[in-house]
């Protein structure tokens, strides 16, 4: 977290790698729960990357200066042949603006880990979020959701906010435990690592 504002490269790149993943952190996040996460996905064929953005304010500033970053790397990646976004908890919000915006030729996979994406008090208000309506083209969109009551950022709220009705994304609600413990807020992107295959990226949604 004492990384830069903006697109961080978190290892040097080949230039031969296919697959563009890029790891958008949460409000407060102190970092620790992405190391795990980030070391797993990673691979010969992967450019893994982590994006430092304000998460005291809103996110669409955000998520316009994330897409400049990643216009950016296209162009100067012509081997890249799939982009990979994961954002966890505020950063799923931020990663999820894109399910309905993406503009780039390649695919793109969207993960929301732990996101409220239903909108949370405050946000909804101060920065007009609207949750994305539709799944674009070339758009790959999973709903990683944590179990409300075992989710130490939510479970005060009344309602799960991570749930949002979207046709075609894939929904996969997690289990109670992660190796033996409670898997909570920031253990749920170490478990989404672990499912998802970093040469392919691909897994089978769960219905809730």
């Amino acid at each position: 977290m004492s990384l830069n504002l903006g697109l961080n490269a978190l290892e040097e790149t080949n230039g031969d790698e296919e697959i563009l993943f890029i790891g958008v952190h949460g409000s407060k996040s102190q970092g620790y729960e992405w190391i795990y996460p980030l070391q797993t996905v990673d691979n010969q064929n992967t450019a893994v990357y982590f994006y430092r953005w304000d998460d005291s304010a809103c996110s669409f500033p955000s998520t316009e200066f994330l897409d400049t970053h990643i216009g950016s790397l296209l162009e100067q990646n012509p081997k890249f042949q799939l982009v990979v976004l994961m954002g966890h908890s505020y950063g799923g919000v931020l990663v999820s603006s894109f399910v309905d915006s993406w503009k780039h030729s390649l695919p793109v996979e969207i993960h929301s880990v732990a996101g409220p994406l239903k909108g949370i008090k405050g946000l909804n208000i101060a920065c007009n979020y609207k949750p994305p309506i539709q799944v674009s083209k070339n758009v790959t969109f999973y709903q990683w959701r944590t179990k409300h009551h075992l989710d130490s950022a939510f479970n005060k709220q009344k309602e799960d906010p991570q749930i949002i009705d979207l046709k075609d994304s894939k929904v996969v609600r997690l289990p109670d435990t992660y190796r033996g413990r409670r898997l909570g807020h920031n253990w749920s992107i170490s478990w989404v690592a672990d499912e998802m295959d970093a040469s392919t990226t691909n897994v089978s949604p769960i219905k809730e």
